[in-house]
């Protein structure tokens, strides 16, 4: 089974100087970049205008580690340990829905694991440590 841990940074509105940054400083390479307005509309919750041009996700490539860079789509500002955050892959959505309920435990559920356009099973929990955890299941390829 294999399991995938990377830091997500998550930004207000800056994520495009951060990653430009980041190529400079650390000759990150940009493997995939999405901005929340190139994502399916959801009528019951429409986007923003200022949250369009935002980046939504971002790959970089650091020789062979991975990091995650995105806006948050809120004008607020980010909360303390908001920015930094752990993305945990997991290979099936029943792995992932452990791994969730686990998690749970004395924790707090920022976004429930669920099916997303991008995901079979994703969701947000902060847990009892205080630490945001991302739990993620790519789409099958086939």
């Amino acid at each position: 089974m294999t399991f995938q841990v990377t830091p997500f940074i998550t930004l207000n509105g800056n994520a495009r100087e951060a990653i430009q940054f980041y190529e400079s400083a650390l000759e990150a390479r940009v493997v995939f970049l999405q901005t929340y307005g190139e994502g399916p509309e959801d009528p019951s919750h429409p986007l923003p205008v200022h949250a369009k041009d935002r980046v939504a996700h971002s790959v970089l490539k650091i020789g062979e580690a991975e990091l995650f860079v995105a806006d948050s789509i809120s004008d607020e500002p980010n909360a303390t340990g908001d920015r930094l955050q752990i993305c945990i892959t997991t290979p099936d959505a029943a792995t992932s829905a452990r791994f969730f309920d686990a998690l749970l435990e004395g924790g707090q559920v920022v976004m429930p694991l669920q099916e997303i356009y991008f995901s079979p099973a994703f969701g947000v929990i902060t847990d009892r440590f205080g630490i945001t955890i991302q739990i993620f299941t790519p789409r099958d390829k086939t």
